[in-house]
């Protein structure tokens, strides 16, 4: 086994290599560089939108420039969206008009003089923003769906809606007639008037 030698000296194998440099990598070669992966839990990702958000009406409520306080919006919406984890995109689909109307808010009372003018801004601004709201909210579903997100109903109420389902709309093989009769029975007691029909 050979003693290693301090970087800088020259041996047998040929001219010294700077402290720094890595064996690896010929001269003539690309260095691999690492891709920097930024995945936002739901929370996360909630919090980022808002930020984002909120700066932007606030520049927007500053200059004047009520567009670029929306577009500020809408690509955060889909910057949030195209970088959270799978398991939380079902709260970043959800967020966006709750997030812009609450950024909203904060900044029409940082900005405004006083109470009415709160409520006057607030509601101009929720006014005038709705299409790009729209397509925010929107834009946000598409590329959640891109991702690969589907919306789950809960277990409990599709086991309802099933059965509702089929009490509704019975099967041709069940015999319409033993339902009508089962229908019109119910309706005798509540008192519909439609008992004569049996």
């Amino acid at each position: 086994m050979r003693p290693e030698r301090p970087a800088g000296i020259s041996g047998p194998t040929g001219p010294a290599r700077p402290a720094g440099a890595s064996g690896g990598v010929r001269p003539g070669q690309p260095r691999p560089q690492r891709s920097v992966s930024i995945k936002l839990t739901g929370r996360g990702a909630v919090v980022v939108l808002f930020g984002a958000t909120f700066l932007g009406l606030l520049f927007a409520a500053w200059t004047g420039w009520s567009a670029l306080g929306d577009a500020i919006f809408l690509l955060a919406c889909a910057a949030v969206t195209r970088y959270t984890r799978p398991g939380g995109l079902r709260a970043v689909v959800v967020s966006p008009p709750l997030t812009f109307f609450v950024a909203d808010i904060f900044s029409q009372v940082l900005t405004s003089s006083g109470g009415f003018a709160v409520a006057e801004g607030i509601l101009v601004t929720l006014a005038t923003s709705a299409p790009w709201l729209f397509l925010g909210t929107g834009l946000t579903i598409a590329i959640a769906f891109g991702r690969g997100w589907r919306p789950r109903l809960p277990t409990v109420l599709t086991g309802d809606l099933r059965a509702a389902v089929r009490d509704v709309r019975p099967s041709r093989s069940a015999g319409n007639e033993r339902w009508v009769r089962r229908r019109l029975s119910g309706c005798a007691l509540r008192g519909c008037g439609l008992a004569g029909l049996a």
